[in-house]
């Protein structure tokens, strides 16, 4: 991929901070020097508004301007932005979210995970910046997007029938020698290689079935942590679901230890705002892990919409896909895609039922009381 040019209100101040005195300020408003967009704001208090140093605005009087780090600090200093600010914020947004798209891209289409400074020099930033923006945008940093995209194509080539040989995926999943394979695969699969290609065999999965507030609910964990966290009616489809995931893994019920473990499950089910505090063994393309971590910043008894999620992950038409990530999830509450809404403010679909969805959001809002309204 040829090099991703930044624009100039995207470009980090260089090294011995250029930007960093008021007298070089004011010498870049005076200027409308571009490269010093991004850097600071300027506000005019005669006007109550605040600018980009290179904004065409009518240039103002030295003595009516103040400087701000950022517009957020500009404008709670009491300032608004100028119509030309905002028509820049929404150009910056466009030229941050291409950029981001073709580092993606590229981390996704290269033999092996790039390092920080190829990335930034692809991009024109130092490695702090782009790590910064990067983290910022799409809610991972880049070599955590770089291990989902490196799983993603490992499940898949595990899972092709036309791959006879471990060895043969190994190379075809990006990997230059088996001995780095075999030290990534199991972080990447939560299992041996040849466990996954089969089905999870070998692999031990302890699971109990109980109930709580909303109904019937099933938790299983993995080697790595809880792997899944299963609401309905009916227990049986639950553990046949459970089943569907890994045909061919070992199922062990829960002993003691284990019903202590669901027991703090349901009481996070019951109450999420107390949070789990227990490992989680997350899987999903690169994609559905974006989606899970922005869904998981979420906090209790707030929402957000489909949309809303597609802008954070740096993927502002992807609002299908993103309704498809949260059916795909299997991390009830855990995974708080119960909190996401579409855009009217209708409660959608939801995996595991609408009034589900309803009742965990009332619970949220109105402080997590699943006693309310029952007769003591």
């Amino acid at each position: 991929m040829d090099t991703v040019m930044l624009p100039p209100e995207l470009k980090p101040a260089t090294q011995g901070a250029p930007y960093a005195s008021e007298a070089a300020r004011w010498q870049a408003v005076t200027a409308r020097d571009p490269k010093a967009d991004g850097h600071f704001v300027y506000a005019v208090k005669t006007t109550g508004v605040y600018c980009h140093p290179s904004s065409t605005a009518r240039r103002p009087k030295r003595e009516n301007v103040e400087f701000f780090d950022t517009p957020e600090a500009a404008e709670a200093a009491g300032y608004r932005a100028s119509r030309r600010a905002v028509a820049d914020h929404g150009a910056l947004q466009a030229h941050r979210g291409a950029l981001l798209r073709e580092i993606c891209a590229f981390i996704q289409q290269a033999d092996t995970p790039p390092r920080l400074d190829e990335l930034a020099e692809k991009a024109g930033l130092s490695p702090f910046h782009l790590h910064r923006l990067f983290k910022a945008e799409m809610g991972l940093t880049p070599k955590a997007y770089a291990d989902a995209a490196r799983a993603q194509r490992l499940r898949r080539e595990l899972g092709r029938h036309d791959a006879d040989s471990v060895t043969h995926t190994l190379y075809e999943a990006g990997f230059n020698s088996s001995s780095r394979f075999y030290e990534a695969s199991d972080g990447l699969l939560g299992m041996p290689p040849r466990d996954y290609r089969q089905g999870g065999i070998n692999a031990r999965i302890r699971f109990a079935v109980g109930q709580c507030s909303l109904g019937a609910i099933l938790v299983a964990q993995s080697q790595r942590g809880i792997c899944a966290i299963l609401l309905g009616d009916d227990p049986d489809k639950l553990v046949r679901d459970l089943q569907d995931m890994f045909p061919k893994a070992e199922f062990i019920g829960g002993d003691s230890q284990f019903e202590r473990l669901v027991a703090q499950v349901v009481g996070f089910v019951e109450e999420p705002g107390l949070g789990l505090g227990l490992p989680l063994d997350i899987q999903g393309t690169a994609f559905q892990e974006r989606v899970w971590q922005a869904l998981r910043e979420i906090p209790p008894g707030s929402t957000a919409t489909y949309s809303d999620i597609a802008q954070r992950i740096g993927s502002p038409r992807a609002v299908r896909a993103v309704g498809s990530a949260c059916g795909a999830n299997r991390l009830a509450v855990a995974i708080p895609c119960h909190r996401v809404l579409r855009r009217d403010g209708d409660l959608s679909g939801y995996r595991w039922g609408v009034e589900r969805k309803r009742e965990l959001l009332e619970r949220e809002t109105l402080g997590s009381d699943p006693m309310r309204g029952r007769t003591p």
